[in-house]
């Protein structure tokens, strides 16, 4: 039986690095409300709405981070297992280090109301794996009140995208407002629908209150280095990883 303690959202900051497309709120060094665990795994929830990018940000971060962590993936669909199967065809990881779970209902029920199904995956892949450096577990695409419990994971990376117009981080909700680090993607798509990236960071920094441990990070994943700030976000969560052997 799994017991499920939830905290208030919002936790640990780092700085936000300079390169990479569009303006960031830039953020000073902040401190986690909770420390890393060190007897197991730091677990990072990616969620977002539908098409945000989240899973080929958690793509993006397999291929910047697994020669450099021990790293395993949990996914979240409703019916399928079509995002840990995209994973694993594109080689990001080896195919034993990525779990996917059916939720059979919407996808906030299985990160949030009962996690059981995702606590289950994440400690079977460190069963199966031995000590792991860092598990992400994806959501399935929701909305902008999509949130994890803090049951489940130790910190939460929220996703939006440019496609919406520069309107989405003045909409809010918990995600935008109160997740761990705000990932705005698909940059590379503002002039093509009116999007003003200046206008984003604002009105996002002023939905999270300014605060130093809520970074914001601007993405392109058409990039190579498109996650790199974010990978670099990550690797300053972990208490002191170890490299893969």
């Amino acid at each position: 039986m799994h017991l499920e303690h939830d905290r208030p959202l919002g936790g640990g900051g780092a700085p936000a690095a300079s390169r990479g497309a569009g303006p960031r709120w830039q953020s000073p060094p902040g401190t986690p409300a909770t420390p890393a665990p060190t007897d197991r795994a730091l677990r990072v929830g990616v969620g977002g709405p539908v098409g945000s990018g989240k899973t080929a940000l958690v793509a993006a971060l397999c291929r910047e981070l697994a020669g450099r962590i021990r790293l395993g993936v949990v996914t979240n669909d409703i019916y399928t297992t079509e995002d840990a199967d995209f994973l694993r065809s594109a080689g990001v990881l080896d195919p034993e280090r990525i779990r996917a779970v059916e939720t059979g209902c919407c996808p906030h029920t299985a990160i949030r109301d009962d996690i059981t199904a995702n606590l289950d995956a994440v400690e079977d892949l460190e069963s199966d794996l031995g000590r792991l450096d860092l598990i992400l577990v994806e959501s399935g695409g929701d909305n902008l009140t999509a949130t994890f419990s803090y049951g489940l994971v130790d910190r939460q990376i929220f996703v939006i995208d440019v496609a919406g117009g520069d309107k989405v981080p003045r909409k809010g909700g918990p995600g935008v407002a109160g997740s761990d680090l705000l990932v705005v993607n698909k940059t590379d798509l503002a002039p093509l629908v009116g999007a003003d990236l200046a206008v984003m960071a604002r009105d996002a920094a002023a939905m999270r209150g300014g605060r130093a441990d809520r970074p914001v990070l601007f993405t392109s994943l058409r990039s190579t280095a498109g996650a790199a700030d974010v990978a670099g976000w990550v690797l300053a969560q972990l208490p002191s990883p170890a490299r893969p052997e």
